[in-house]
């Protein structure tokens, strides 16, 4: 897939969510960062886009 900005022509990285299997890649995280309290240990690699480095329930 490609895309044009003004004369200049792109390949698109992802459409849509089409670069993951959000729902696989969403089970994984939450398979393998669950504390005993219950929050999700985000890893190191997602805390820039997340902002903090644990997900709590409310």
């Amino acid at each position: 897939i490609r895309t044009k900005d003004g004369n200049t022509t792109r390949l698109v990285h992802t459409l849509n969510g089409s670069g993951l299997a959000i729902g696989r890649t969403m089970a994984a995280l939450l398979e393998n960062g669950q504390q005993p309290d219950g929050s999700v240990k985000l890893p190191q690699a997602l805390v820039p886009y997340f902002g903090c480095d644990r997900l709590q329930p409310e």
